[in-house]
Parts: structure tokens; C-alpha cells; sequence
């Protein structure tokens, strides 16, 4: 070859390599199936602080901290000593305001009465009943009786103790009708329906539960995006008690 020509050849600028094929991206991972368990805890359906009605001294604390009670059970008595003798004077007033306006209404009848004085008998007599009245309302709130069966889960009362109107004195909770509470996302209301069955699996037990929902919150929390529910627990709630935590697992085919 010629000076001239490799020269030339020299000079001519390089051709730029063809590069490879570029290869294709790989395809991102599928994301995961959203888990549909979700922390839930367990709760008295009903429950109540019992406070007292009246000011007084606690003659009587008939039950204990567990103790098991029942509907109209007396839980605890008042020392009512002077609301009973109010009563009993109410009574003796009452029937001697009675006999005056029969009195005189038999006296009416042979004119020999006016008619204002009959009057003002039979609203003694109404007075002296209404009293009666009150004073039984009085009686009543000597005695604390449970409004609903259940289990003593606090008591703050103590026999021979002096207390004040609506002081705390005994906690009940209703331990035969639970429920469990959870927030889930709001993304499930799409599917979750009042009565639909899910599953918890109580920590403290170990044992599995069926319940289902029983109430939807009507509001969505903006923040977490997630929404209250309340479920009742069905079938066997043995040694569940208020307070326990658990997992609550709905079907898949619910997604």
C-alpha cells in the first residue's frame, strides 16, 4: 500500500461501534396481596360504674373484686335509719290530712263546711301523699342493685365508710356478650358488610373465635385512612374476658 493511501486511512475518522441490543427492563416484582389481618381487642358490651345517689354511711358491700352477680342482685346498702323514720312521719301526716278532708266532705253534704275549706283538705292530703313519695324515692337509693348480670371488675366501696353523692363505688362489666373493636383500612369497605363472618385468634388463650361485624363507624379518619368497626363474638366465649388482644383474619374471598 502507498504512503499516500495509509496516509489517508489514518486520517478517516473512526467508525463508531454499533452497540448491543439494549435489553429489555426487568419487569418489577409483583406487589404483595394486602394482608387482611389486623389487631383487635376485646370488650364488655356493657359496662358501668355504679356511683352513689345519696350522701351517707355504707352499712353493707355485698359482693367482692370477681365476684359473679346478676340482675337486680343488692350489690351494697346505705345506712337509711333517717330516711325510714322520715317515711313513717310522711305516712302518720298523710293519714291524718286524709281523715280531715273525709271530714269534711261529710260535713259538705249537711252544708256545714264551704266548699274552699274541702278544697284546702284535699290538697293536704295530696301534699302529705306526694311526701310519701318522695321519701320512698329516697328508701330506694339506700340500695345498689345490678342493672345487668356480669362480674365486679373494681370496687372502691368499703363497709362503714362515708361517702357523697356520685362517688364511684363499684365497676361491672356484662362478661357474657362480648364484642372486639379494630380499626381496618377504609379500602375495605368495598367489600365489608354488617353480618360478614371473620376469625380471632386471642393472644392471651391462644384459641381461635368466630365473630362477625356487627357495626360500621360512619366516619373514615382521614390521617390513617382506616375506619372503626365492632364485631360480636358467636359460639363459645370461654375464658375470654374484657381486655384481652388478639388477630382477626377475614376470608380471602372477601378481597
Amino acid at each position: 500500500m502507498s504512503t499516500l493511501g495509509a496516509s489517508a486511512l489514518a486520517a478517516a475518522p473512526a467508525v463508531p461501534a454499533v452497540p448491543a441490543a439494549a435489553k429489555p427492563a426487568a419487569a418489577p416484582a409483583a406487589a404483595p396481596a394486602a394482608a387482611k389481618t389486623i389487631r383487635v381487642l376485646v370488650a364488655a358490651d356493657q359496662e358501668s360504674v355504679l356511683a352513689s345517689q345519696m350522701a351517707g354511711r355504707i352499712d353493707l358491700v355485698n359482693v367482692k373484686l370477681g365476684s359473679t352477680i346478676t340482675a337486680g342482685q343488692v350489690l351494697l346498702k346505705f345506712n337509711c335509719d333517717e330516711q325510714d323514720a322520715h317515711l313513717k312521719m310522711a305516712n302518720a301526716e298523710f293519714y291524718s290530712a286524709q281523715q280531715t278532708y273525709e271530714s269534711k266532705v261529710k260535713l259538705q253534704a249537711m252544708q256545714s263546711v264551704a266548699e274552699i275549706d274541702v278544697q284546702q283538705s284535699a290538697a293536704l292530703a295530696q301534699k302529705a301523699k306526694a311526701q310519701i313519695q318522695l321519701y320512698q324515692a329516697q328508701l330506694r337509693q339506700c340500695t345498689i342493685v345490678a342493672p345487668f348480670a356480669g362480674r365486679v371488675t373494681r370496687l372502691l366501696a368499703k363497709q362503714y365508710a362515708s361517702v357523697n353523692i356520685g362517688q364511684p363505688l363499684i365497676e361491672i362489666v356484662n362478661d357474657r356478650k362480648l364484642k372486639v373493636q379494630l380499626n381496618v383500612p377504609s379500602l375495605w369497605l368495598s367489600w365489608l358488610k354488617v353480618g360478614q363472618p371473620f376469625s380471632l385468634k386471642i393472644d392471651e388463650t391462644g384459641n381461635a373465635y368466630n365473630a362477625k361485624v356487627q357495626r360500621i363507624n360512619g366516619r373514615v379518619d382521614a390521617v390513617s385512612q382506616s375506619i372503626e368497626i365492632e364485631g360480636e363474638v358467636t359460639g363459645n366465649t370461654a375464658n375470654l374476658l374484657p381486655g384481652m388482644s388478639g388477630v382477626a383474619s377475614f376470608p380471602a374471598a372477601a378481597r
